[in-house]
């Protein structure tokens, strides 16, 4: 495929990992890469061996947002069939990401701007390095924040913080980020893939639970739901993962302390 934008895909021990290859432009999202984020979904949605998902990006920086060439075609007629089957391929790859069954870490180095910045936000988890700039980015550009941005900030951060970012432009480094709960971790860029490896680990050997915990959160954390009713949604789930692990596999082996719970 040569120089032409693209994402790059590969799957190694129930770990996806999806790759936004577009470098000199900052891995600029195109359309045709939306396209391949959409298949790269569909397929971990569709294989269940698949427990973990990392995104990143090729390069020294991790997303400057929608190609502006695409943004400027839209910005000509932004009411038309055309322009809004663009945003939509946009904005859409992202929800398709947040959708995901397993849980998704992005690697922002260098920096995530605008809709890049929502490509980092639509994953469960964040890793940083230190002085990579997030940033809203889309007062800068005289434009008004899509693809739910501010609710995807509201998610991570208090009201404050996400007016300060979207209303008025302020952007964090990476370790601001860790600071205020935006981000989980933030390391030198050489330890990001292995730091999140780590926190892939765990799902990968074990998808079918992963998943399940997933779904669970999902369904508890996003909607508000009573501590009353989480015991319900997490009972049957519970039960299925005591069945299936077995009665015999709780007993002592020897060598091995027992831990109440």
């Amino acid at each position: 495929m040569g120089d032409e934008p693209r994402v790059d895909v590969s799957v190694d021990n129930g770990i996806a990992r999806l790759t936004l290859v577009n470098p000199t432009r900052k891995n600029a999202i195109t359309i045709p890469m939306t396209e391949q984020i959409g298949e790269f979904c569909h397929m971990v949605e569709s294989d269940t061996s698949i427990g973990a998902v990392i995104v990143d990006s090729a390069g020294n920086y991790f997303c400057s947002g929608a190609d502006t060439r695409d943004l400027a075609a839209t910005s000509d007629a932004p009411a038309s069939p055309e322009a809004v089957a663009r945003t939509s391929a946009v904005y859409g790859s992202f929800v398709r990401v947040g959708m995901l069954p397993v849980p998704t870490i992005a690697l922002v180095k260098g920096g995530a701007v605008g809709a890049g910045l929502n490509l980092a936000m639509a994953t469960d988890i964040m890793l940083v390095t230190p002085n990579a700039v997030l940033d809203s980015g889309f007062l800068a550009r005289k434009i008004h924040p899509g693809g739910g941005h501010l609710r995807m900030l509201g998610r991570s951060m208090g009201y404050q913080q996400s007016v300060a970012m979207a209303v008025c432009g302020a952007a964090m480094s990476g370790e601001d980020a860790v600071a205020r709960g935006f981000a989980w971790a933030a390391v030198p860029e050489e330890e990001l893939l292995d730091t999140a490896l780590g926190l892939c680990r765990l799902p990968a050997a074990d998808p079918e639970l992963a998943r399940r915990i997933k779904q669970s959160a999902t369904i508890e954390l996003d909607s508000g739901m009573s501590w009353a009713a989480a015991v319900e949604v997490e009972r049957g789930v519970q039960m299925w993962s005591l069945g299936r692990k077995g009665a015999e596999a709780w007993e002592q082996k020897p060598g091995v302390p027992t831990t109440g719970r």
